[in-house]
């Protein structure tokens, strides 16, 4: 089985977001940092080459495959600041019904600037995304 490529690493998590080269990027990164480390309490974390996370969680798939992974994370993407909040965007709804100009994919919510969204039910949606993984152990 091949090596996970993604996993934390001791880089610097200020520099990689200050070398983030558009700057409307950079802002909008540093401002989900300043965001994630309020409501999770928890140290940023260089994962890979780029994404920061936070927490830690270990992930047990029925095919026995075994993995560490962050709980909420995030990487300034060149189209969008990719936020990787939820293993599943449904209960969510309600909160991204509210939240602003975004996009969702399996597990990731997609902005493409800060400034079109509500930076208060972002802040929701990472705190009950990190409510429903702690509970699930």
């Amino acid at each position: 089985m091949a090596e996970l490529k993604t996993k934390p690493t001791d880089g610097d998590v200020g520099a990689f977001l200050e070398a983030v080269a558009d700057p409307v990027r950079r802002a909008d990164a540093i401002a989900v940092r300043e965001l994630l480390d309020r409501v999770t309490g928890d140290q940023a974390v260089l994962w890979g080459s780029d994404i920061v996370g936070y927490g830690h969680r270990h992930l047990r798939y029925a095919t026995g495959r075994e993995l560490g992974w962050f709980e909420v994370g995030f990487s300034p993407r060149k189209q969008a600041t990719t936020l990787y909040v939820f293993d599943d965007v449904q209960p969510y709804a309600d909160l991204l019904a509210r939240l602003g100009k975004h996009s969702v994919g399996r597990s990731c919510l997609y902005v493409k600037r800060l400034s079109d969204v509500d930076l208060g039910v972002l802040a929701e949606i990472v705190a009950r995304s990190l409510d429903r993984i702690r509970a699930d152990g």
